[in-house]
């Protein structure tokens, strides 16, 4: 029966609140005392029945629990007939524990979610020298893996044949292939574009950096299930004491109805709510401007923040590379712009999507001859012109010369975090185009407003080079900025600023970004990333807006102030009745439920203002 109950916790506080507000209709619309009483004595009933339940486990193992309290307040209510009092309070009792319970389950997914991404097999190089399947599992150290176009890289270990270009978003998160060769190192879990290589495992199973960030995140997940609520603290002093205070007023007056009456006056019917209202009206104003706060835990951490952590790319930045600057050489630059697009719009590769965005609608004509070169670019002839398209390495092969002021200009593009595209015809330049990850337009402002609120460090870490990297830290004014980092860099750099003291948020959107959100006191997530970020995360943009993380703060911080202010008023106004009643006569059992009620209805009034919280400035 004790599991039947808990495990029908939410339907009972439904069911609660449905008979509390049918009693309060039939008094107020047809005057029925009768329904009055007995929907609200069934409404306390069911309410009181999990509460009384936890209280017993509590009490055995020597616990005395705020649900002890709360049930005596309830029974002595019943005891002295007051069923408006008890019905209400188990009510809001239940629906606050709901409210807590229901933001804190959500992250348990993301352990599923990044395992379903892992590599689960593998062709492995047997003693014939033939590549036959297997499990990642019966991988080891040294062995020769072959990996084919579209499939997943299933261990960490070095290029020792072939070459190819690899997608690395799941782990250092940039969206630009990496080109690998003999030497180079992969990774797990991320994927090969073109390309056929043969690979030697160095780190298998949970040892690979992928098999690090599922790691990471569980740790970080374990260590944030064990926060306890402030108010399970408060309780584990005001209760036994408030319990005492009835009991020692009882000893000396013999008078059972004035200790009912403390521990009814005494039950915290406005903390119980104070915290659960602001919380609720906190969610409510960030969902209606696309922030999803996840829990008052959250909202009381993230309104202490004084560091902000960001990802590159998907955060800082759009997370797609456009063509920033283009440069013309000579004539007849529009046929050449249809030349390039003819070239590219048979390119998957993410500077060519780039190329073709810019140029928009052309002429398109047939390519003939053509040539790819690995790492530079492509050769190709169209209408009878032999057309270069790639970097600087792709002209100097080609023996195009490079006057002063093409120098000059791709100088100048590279120092701003640029890739280059070059489009010689006929081994003279003609076109230059500076392709970069694009800053998310009023990105800088919103900075300024961070700082405003009293964040006093913002850093950036990347997995992309740090000249890139300095680039974005020098436009957007960062405290500090380091580039080509791996997750399980990131994620120790959080530690690091964690363990010296500092309350961290860190800002991301992509599975590689998981160990660092889940990890950090504070984990925000863009709303366009991975299922995993959004899990693992406490705090989420909704739609990728980054100017809403201004709003997510000043409305935690606000939210925060708003709880201590309700903890605040309910204390008080418990103290003040106690105290009346102990010793004037001012306080009796009506006044005393009548200014009750009125701090409850204070607290809920005082909670709403947040649901029309803007930021000042």
């Amino acid at each position: 029966m004790q599991k039947y109950i808990l495990r029908n916790k939410h339907p009972i506080t439904v069911i609660s609140g449905a008979l509390i507000i049918i009693g309060f209709i039939s008094k107020w619309s047809i005057d029925n005392s009768h329904i009055f009483t007995w929907t609200l004595i069934i409404a306390s009933i069911l309410g009181v029945s999990p509460i009384i339940i936890q209280a017993y486990q509590a009490l055995r193992v020597k616990v005395v629990s705020i649900d002890v309290l709360v049930t005596i307040a309830v029974l002595g209510a019943f005891f002295i007939k007051n069923y408006e009092e008890s019905a209400i309070v188990t009510f809001l009792f239940l629906f606050g524990a709901y409210l807590e319970q229901r933001t804190l389950n959500k992250t348990r997914s993301a352990i599923k979610e990044l395992i379903e991404m892992a590599p689960e097999s593998a062709l492995k190089r047997m003693e014939n020298g033939e590549f036959v399947e297997v499990e990642v599992d019966d991988v080891d150290e040294g062995d020769i893996l072959l990996v084919k176009t579209g499939s997943k890289v299933p261990v960490d270990g070095r290029v020792i044949s072939g070459e190819g270009s690899i997608n690395e978003a799941s782990i250092t998160g940039e969206s630009i292939p990496v080109a690998k060769e003999i030497g180079s190192y992969v990774y797990a879990g991320t994927i090969l574009d073109n390309g056929t290589i043969q690979i030697i495992a160095d780190r298998v199973g949970e040892d690979t950096t992928f098999g690090k960030i599922i790691e990471l995140v569980e740790e970080a997940q374990d260590s944030k299930s064990e926060a306890e609520r402030f108010i399970d603290r408060f309780s584990k002093y005001y209760t036994p004491a408030v319990l005492g205070l009835g009991i020692i007023v009882f000893l000396i007056s013999k008078d059972i109805e004035l200790a009912i009456t403390i521990l009814v006056l005494g039950c915290p019917g406005a903390l119980v709510i104070g915290v659960p209202v602001s919380n609720v009206a906190g969610i409510g104003n960030g969902a209606r401007h696309g922030v999803l706060l996840k829990g008052s835990e959250v909202i009381n951490d993230f309104s202490k923040l004084d560091t902000i952590v960001f990802d590159k790319t998907g955060t800082l930045t759009i997370g797609k590379p456009s063509v920033s600057e283009t440069v013309h050489y000579g004539d007849n630059i529009d046929e050449v712009m249809g030349y390039l697009a003819s070239i590219e719009r048979e390119s998957d590769h993410p500077l060519a999507k780039a190329v073709l965005g810019k140029v928009g609608q052309t002429t398109f004509s047939t390519v003939e001859n053509t040539e790819v070169v690995k790492g530079e670019g492509i050769v190709a002839c169209v209408k009878g012109h032999r057309v270069a398209v790639g970097n600087v390495a792709l002209m100097e092969r080609e023996n195009i010369k490079l006057n002063n002021k093409v120098l000059a200009d791709i100088e100048r593009l590279e120092k701003g975090g640029n890739s280059l595209v070059i489009t010689s015809v006929d081994s003279e330049i003609k076109v230059l185009m500076g392709i970069r990850d694009q800053i998310r337009p009023g990105v800088k402002e919103d900075l300024l407003k961070l700082k405003k609120l009293g964040v006093k460090n913002l850093i950036m870490l990347s997995g992309d080079n740090q000249g890139t990297v300095d680039v974005v830290s020098r436009e957007l004014g960062l405290t500090d900025a380091h580039g080509n980092m791996l997750p399980e860099d990131k994620s120790a750099y959080i530690k690091k600023l964690i363990e010296e003291g500092q309350i961290v948020a860190f800002v991301g959107d992509g599975v590689n970004d998981s160990p660092s959100l889940a990890i950090a006191n504070i984990g925000i997530a863009m709303g366009s990333g991975t299922d995993v970020a959004i899990e693992t995360s406490d705090v989420v943009l909704m739609n990728s807006d980054f100017s809403r993380l201004a709003h997510a703060l000043g409305l935690a911080k606000a939210t925060a102030r708003n709880m201590r202010q309700n903890i605040l008023i309910a204390v008080g106004v418990v103290l003040i009745l106690l105290t009346g009643v102990l010793f004037s006569e001012w306080v009796s059992m009506s006044i005393g439920m009548l200014v009750h009620e009125a701090s409850i209805l204070i607290v809920i009034l005082n909670g709403m203002r947040l649901l029309s919280y803007r930021l000042p400035f």
